[in-house]
């Protein structure tokens, strides 16, 4: 008898064909609509299920568990694992996958095209040109701030923060890094220094986020954070929206603490601090880092792969 398997979300084409051709899967079903489940559909979808494929945006607890008594197996699409109760899982022996390094490039190009067009103010513009306001050049037209030679802070110096601090060589940045060791291939290419948060806030120019969501990251850069920093300096989130107290951003922006944010992900995503949307000094993009088409097929490939292997086990 072979395996059931629910997929929460449809991936991209061609990244389901794995388990569709497997002989070891008799039945596979998948969200026939590109929206989240809502709570009690994913509680229904479960059932007698021996796997599932997940997104970031599920959230899967001990209440989902219990609902899928057959359950072996949570492949998670995506990078991280804060949708997931993983105490829940190891109680119940429910094996629990994720896709690391699938997005690192994309992620860490994404960064940098936040970098840049925050401080080169590249949407404004792009919006002021569309609304035909675009009447006549001028010396100080959407003036911006210069990105080669500066400081960037990384917190966060793991696969993603490693790829966007070895980018910053070609704008000839000095480079600071927080993390728990020392990362050797940061300080011997680039010449990075590694930091207290502190201190690389304090220095910073540009300040990039890239933990995973844990209770320690959680509310990470708040009012406090946010006092070390510099008026001038931005600052830039495409790791978890929680990680980054709005409230407090808000506040630093409209003080003029702080030159401005890009925005990737969200405190309580997809909802956005009404005061972030309104702001000219705010880049906000939909959650949007690894959305290359070669990142996304390549993480539904592998969280195929995981789901197979895991339940072959």
């Amino acid at each position: 008898m072979g395996f059931s398997v629910y997929v929460t979300r449809p991936l991209p084409e061609g990244g389901l064909r794995l388990l569709e051709e497997s002989s070891d899967i008799d039945s596979l079903e998948v969200n026939p609509d590109d929206r989240p489940l809502g709570r009690g559909e994913i509680l229904r979808a479960v059932k007698g299920r021996d796997g599932i494929l997940t997104i970031l945006h599920d959230r899967i607890d001990e209440e989902v568990m219990a609902a899928g008594k057959r359950l072996r197996v949570i492949s998670n699409y995506a990078a991280g694992l804060d949708n997931i109760d993983l105490e829940a899982a190891a109680r119940r022996g429910v094996v629990v996958t994720n896709t690391p390094d699938i997005l690192t490039d994309a992620t860490a190009d994404f960064t940098w095209a936040l970098i840049l067009g925050i401080a080169r103010r590249v949407v404004e513009g792009e919006r002021f040109t569309r609304e035909m306001k675009y009447l006549h050049w001028g010396p100080s037209l959407l003036l911006g701030a210069a990105v080669a030679g500066k400081r960037l802070g990384i917190v966060g110096a793991g696969r993603i923060g490693t790829a966007v601090g070895l980018r910053a060589l070609g704008f000839r940045m000095e480079v600071g890094y927080t993390s728990r060791q020392a990362n050797q291939r940061l300080e011997s290419e680039v010449g990075a220094r590694r930091l207290e948060l502190a201190d690389l806030l304090e220095q910073s120019d540009f300040v990039t986020l890239h933990v995973p969501l844990t209770p320690e990251t959680r509310g990470l850069i708040g009012e406090k954070e946010f006092g070390w920093m510099k008026s001038t300096a931005f600052l830039i989130n495409t790791a978890r929206g929680p990680v980054v107290v709005e409230g407090a951003l808000s506040r630093a922006l409209r003080e003029g603490r702080l030159a401005g944010a890009a925005l990737d992900v969200y405190e309580r995503e997809p909802e956005i601090h009404p005061d972030l949307i309104r702001r000219e000094n705010v880049i906000l993009t939909p959650h949007a880092g690894s959305a290359t088409e070669e990142a996304r097929l390549a993480m539904a490939t592998m969280a195929c792969e995981n789901l197979l292997k895991a339940l072959l086990k």
